[in-house]
C-alpha cells in the first residue's frame, strides 16, 4: 500500500482519536474537581468512599476499565452493546482521568496556606466566593505542570480504544499492519501521536505563560 494512501486511511481514524481526547478532557476536568472536593469532605464516610473509588480507578488498568464499561452491561444485565462505542470509551476514559485529576486538584488545594481562607473570611467572602475567586485561580496555576503531563499521557492512551475495536487511528493502523504485514503503519501512528503531543505541549505552555500574573 502506498504511504500516501496509508496516511489517508489512518487520518480517517484521527477524528475519532481527537473526539476521545477532547471529550475526555471536557468531562474529566470538572468531574475531577468534584471528586477532589468529595475526597476532602469532613464526612469520613464520603471521604472514605471517594478514596476507595479513586484507589480502584488508579489501581486497575485503563484497558480493563474500557472492557468493563463497554461489555459489562451485556454480561451483567443482558443489555445490548451500544453500536456507537465512542460513548462507553469516553465514559471509561473520563472516569479514569477524573481520578487522577482529583488527586492533582487535591494536592493543589491543600498547598494553599490556611491563612488565605481566614483572611477571606475576615473580608466577608463566603466559602463559595473564597474558593472560586481566591483559591481556585492559584490552584490552577500550581497544578498546570501536572495537568499538562496527564494530558500528554491522554493523547497516547487514546490508542487503548483498540481494545474494544473502536475505529480510532491506532486501530486502523493495526488493521493495515496486519493485512500488509508491515511495521510502517505503526511508525506513521507514532508520528501522528508525536505531532499531537507537540501541539498539546505548545498550547499548555501558552496557558502557563498566561497565568504568570498569579505569581
Amino acid at each position: 500500500m502506498p504511504l500516501t494512501t496509508m496516511i489517508l486511511k489512518m487520518g480517517e481514524g484521527l477524528g475519532n482519536t481527537c473526539s476521545i481526547f477532547i471529550l475526555t478532557l471536557l468531562f474529566s476536568l470538572p468531574l475531577g474537581l468534584l471528586v477532589a472536593l468529595l475526597r476532602m469532605s469532613k464526612s469520613k464516610i464520603i471521604s472514605g468512599i471517594t478514596r476507595f473509588f479513586i484507589s480502584i480507578l488508579r489501581g486497575t488498568p485503563l484497558m480493563l476499565q474500557l472492557i468493563a464499561v463497554t461489555y459489562g452491561p451485556y454480561y451483567l444485565f443482558g443489555l445490548t452493546v451500544s453500536r456507537n462505542k465512542l460513548i462507553p470509551v469516553v465514559i471509561a476514559f473520563a472516569i479514569n482521568y477524573a481520578a487522577y485529576f482529583a488527586e492533582i486538584y487535591r494536592g493543589g488545594i491543600e498547598s494553599i496556606p490556611q491563612g488565605q481562607y481566614e483572611a477571606a473570611k475576615v473580608l466577608g467572602y463566603s466559602k463559595f466566593q473564597t474558593f472560586f475567586r481566591i483559591i481556585l485561580p492559584q490552584v490552577i496555576k500550581r497544578i498546570m505542570p501536572s495537568v499538562t503531563n496527564e494530558i500528554v499521557t491522554l493523547v497516547k492512551d487514546t490508542s487503548l480504544a483498540f481494545t474494544v475495536s473502536f475505529q480510532e487511528m491506532f486501530t486502523i493502523g493495526k488493521q493495515i499492519a496486519n493485512s500488509q504485514t508491515s511495521f510502517m503503519p505503526f511508525l506513521v501512528a507514532g508520528v501522528f501521536y508525536y505531532i499531537m503531543n507537540a501541539v498539546v505541549d505548545f498550547g499548555m505552555g501558552k496557558v502557563e505563560n498566561k497565568l504568570d500574573y498569579y505569581k
